[in-house]
């Protein structure tokens, strides 16, 4: 085995078409992901194959080709625009005496730099570790090595078991690390809905201006930059809509297309604020020519954390760069806002959005009276664990007679968790 050489910044870029969606990348993006970790595109090699090859990804007239573009351009690292395998990347390695890093590889470098507080730097470890347990192989020199000792019989542990039960006793400890966090932001959660603060969550493709927005909203000072992932670490802020009503605003990470899912398990507790949410701000460049794939993207990566379902607006920011673009809003045939144009950068349409909120918040808060039977001790418990209750009594038949307020979306997950039909507790309230 070859003594692997440290990492560098010069970088030569591998980029291949292939026939099937499911496989492409896209090249401009993948340019914006290496400027973003901070290296220095010396060369890109382009070709095309109907399936990746097994033993180097590449065909071995590529490999020739990335050798000769290392040795003119003096590259330290080579990056896929890809996934590849840990057996690929050794190939590779072995072949060309650099450095290979995959499209996987690359993200997470970016996470590792941007991660700011103990959650993200922990979550962005955790990525990386699991990342790394398919690939202890490579670039170890002692893995033949055993230990043992005086008094031991066998061959002892080998070096590559030894650092195998290491990583996964790290991944263990940072579980459970995050396991805590996890219940300090669920009882965050908890304390907003006892004091009826609704959240928004805005959610994008990354580099759409989510921060951008987040900050002309609430007035914070959030870090935005015109580069992939400039905000990794979710913040939170306290906005009054115009019709006084109080919302937590959150900004969470930006999407990719195919973002490595180490990244979402990772960044679950992080992506629990925005399947927890009452509104999804789908922030969307409208000036970008690749729009609709990129809404295709973020909606893939919703519906794999489990908030496909969230109500969600559309927001189709940097008008700005249109000629043919004025902020409106556009609604559906139920006369629910669907869509908002605007600039985050201007603020034009900014009081268009705060009104299609103000909006949401109004129609969807269900407050009426309901009649609970004895049986329905466990549903009381709930409603008063969610602060939903506004008053109670009791009736001549001993039975509950309570006012609730919440929003109707929580009230059908209840109610559906629950086993109770809607049309039992509209009967209640007309009774009531």
């Amino acid at each position: 085995m070859f003594e692997r050489p440290q990492t560098g910044e010069r970088a030569v870029l591998v980029h291949l078409e292939f026939p099937f969606a499911a496989q492409r990348e896209e090249l401009d993006e993948f340019r914006e992901l290496v400027v973003s970790a901070g290296a220095e595109p010396v060369a890109v090699i382009v070709g095309s194959r109907k399936t990746p090859d097994p033993k180097f990804f590449v065909g071995t007239g590529k490999v020739e080709e990335i050798r000769d573009a290392i040795i003119n351009n003096e590259a330290e690292v080579v990056l896929f625009n890809h996934a590849l395998s840990p057996a690929q990347e050794r190939n590779l390695e072995r072949e060309l005496k650099c450095r290979v890093l995959d499209r996987t590889g690359l993200i997470l470098d970016i996470f590792a730099q941007r991660a700011q507080t103990h959650e993200g730097k922990l979550q962005v470890e955790l990525a990386q570790l699991v990342h790394m347990s398919t690939r202890l192989v490579r670039g170890w020199t002692h893995l033949e090595r055993q230990k043992g000792g005086i008094g031991l019989r066998g061959p002892g542990e080998t070096q590559l078991e030894t650092d195998r039960r290491l990583l996964n006793d790290r991944i263990k400890q940072i579980n459970k690390r995050l396991e805590k966090v996890q219940k300090q932001r669920d009882q965050g959660r908890r304390s907003r809905r006892r004091a009826d603060i609704p959240t928004v969550s805005l959610v994008g493709y990354t580099n759409a201006g989510k921060s951008t927005l987040f900050n002309r909203l609430s007035g914070a000072s959030v870090f935005a930059a015109n580069q992939l992932f400039a905000t990794l670490d979710p913040t939170l802020r306290r906005l009054e809509l115009p019709t006084g009503q109080p919302v937590i605003i959150a900004d969470t990470v930006g999407f990719i297309r195919h973002l490595p899912h180490d990244l979402v398990a990772a960044f679950r507790s992080t992506l629990e604020e925005t399947r927890q949410a009452d509104v999804l701000l789908h922030v969307i460049d409208a000036h970008d020519e690749e729009r609709q794939d990129r809404i295709e993207q973020v909606n893939e990566v919703l519906h794999e954390i489990g908030a496909q379902d969230v109500y969600q607006i559309q927001v189709y920011n940097k008008i700005d760069l249109m000629d043919d673009a004025g902020a409106h809003l556009e609604r559906d045939l139920e006369n629910r806002v669907i869509r908002v144009w605007l600039s985050a950068v201007t603020g034009e349409g900014i009081d268009l959005l705060q009104q299609a909120l103000a909006e949401v918040f109004q129609e969807e808060i269900f407050h009426e009276w309901i009649r609970l039977g004895a049986a329905d001790g466990r549903l009381r418990s709930r409603l008063f664990d969610m602060g939903a209750v506004r008053n109670e009594r009791i009736d001549e038949a001993g039975n509950w007679l309570l006012e609730i307020e919440l929003q109707k979306r929580d009230l059908n997950i209840l109610t559906r968790e629950e086993g109770i039909q809607l049309p039992l507790i509209n009967e209640a309230a007309e009774t009531g």
